[in-house]
């Protein structure tokens, strides 16, 4: 099955994407200690298999980049942005700084809910966290929440699953995106 978007092909065969390529289509904001070794990593494999260009940090970035000024043109130069939600996601003020990047640019955002229900979902005041920030988080979690998306138990569920089901709303999202 082949699709056209933006002039690549998008394609089951692994291709990666041309390196002259600015940006990236897709952006994973993920809390690195729950989620980067089993579904961040295999939804950027499986993106990348499609001929997407997916962020993540760990494999987006290389030794000297300078951190925020890599994320923030990520989330600038993507179209849709991808949270996946874990159980201590909103521990992380980095986790919490992306998703407001990818809220305040008006990305379309798809939620994964990954072991924790959306009600779940709470910021803990932070003494050392200005208030202002601290509102700011929780508007863009509040967005987030209230976002329709994919719940997923990894004790029980099906890892190929989801993973065919998050990029099958990427892609869906990317071609309205170009229409």
């Amino acid at each position: 099955m082949q699709r056209l978007l933006s002039g690549r092909m998008i394609t089951r065969a692994r291709v990666s994407p041309p390196p002259s390529s600015p940006g990236c289509d897709v952006f994973i904001n993920h809390r690195g200690v729950d989620t980067k070794k089993t579904i961040a990593a295999l939804l950027f494999d499986r993106l990348v298999q499609l001929n997407l260009r997916p962020f993540l940090d760990n494999r987006s970035m290389e030794p000297g980049d300078k951190l925020w000024e890599c994320i923030a043109s990520a989330i600038q130069t993507s179209k849709v942005g991808i949270a996946v939600f874990s159980p201590r996601y909103c521990e992380s003020h980095y986790c919490l700084r992306e998703l407001s990047l990818i809220v305040e640019a008006k990305k379309k955002i798809i939620p994964i809910f990954c072991d924790i229900k959306p009600s779940d979902l709470h910021i803990n005041s932070d003494a050392a966290c200005p208030p202002k920030e601290l509102d700011r988080f929780r508007m863009a979690l509040d967005e987030a929440r209230y976002t329709v998306g994919l719940t997923f138990d990894s004790h029980n569920g099906n890892w190929s699953d989801l993973v065919k089901r998050a990029t099958d709303v990427v892609v869906k999202c990317l071609e309205e995106e170009e229409n």
